[in-house]
């Protein structure tokens, strides 16, 4: 058998398109971030900061599965707009904790409008029957790999 007869197989095929699913969202989410001024990094680190406040830098790289260094780029933009302020740990003054401002907190409204269009984008005529099913079917492939 010749190899352009075995590929792609339809399992590669299926690989593509659960890669493609997750790079299309990400796009449409910068999209959507970008309107407001905001990269999809900084949106995300906000998410982190508004549920948990005061994480450190290298608690929000490990959350976002970053580089310190990226993470610490996004965080001096954000300082300059005014989304998030960087406070010495009265526990360990070595450790900056990082926490969002109020003028961020008046931000979550309209990005929670901006995630839920595009949440109801990808959904689109997916009734809630099948996206509990999917949610299932997407754990149990996440559990599969990391039992690997």
């Amino acid at each position: 058998m010749k190899a352009d007869e075995t590929f792609p197989t339809p399992l590669d095929e299926l690989a593509f398109l659960l890669e493609e699913v997750p790079r299309s969202l990400r796009r449409k989410f910068d999209e959507r971030t970008h309107a407001h001024g905001l990269s999809r990094t900084q949106w995300r680190i906000l998410a982190y900061l508004l549920r948990d406040p005061g994480m450190s830098q290298t608690e929000l790289a490990r959350c976002l599965e970053l580089e310190r260094m990226t993470i610490g780029l996004a965080l001096d933009k954000m300082e300059e707009n005014g989304l998030v302020q960087r406070m010495r740990s009265s526990k360990d003054r070595r450790l900056q904790l990082v926490h969002a401002t109020p003028k961020a907190r008046d931000l979550l409204p309209r990005l929670r409008l901006e995630a839920d269009a595009t949440y109801t984008e990808l959904l689109r005529d997916m009734p809630d029957d099948r996206i509990n099913e999917f949610r299932k079917t997407l754990e149990m492939l996440a559990a599969n790999l990391r039992r690997s």
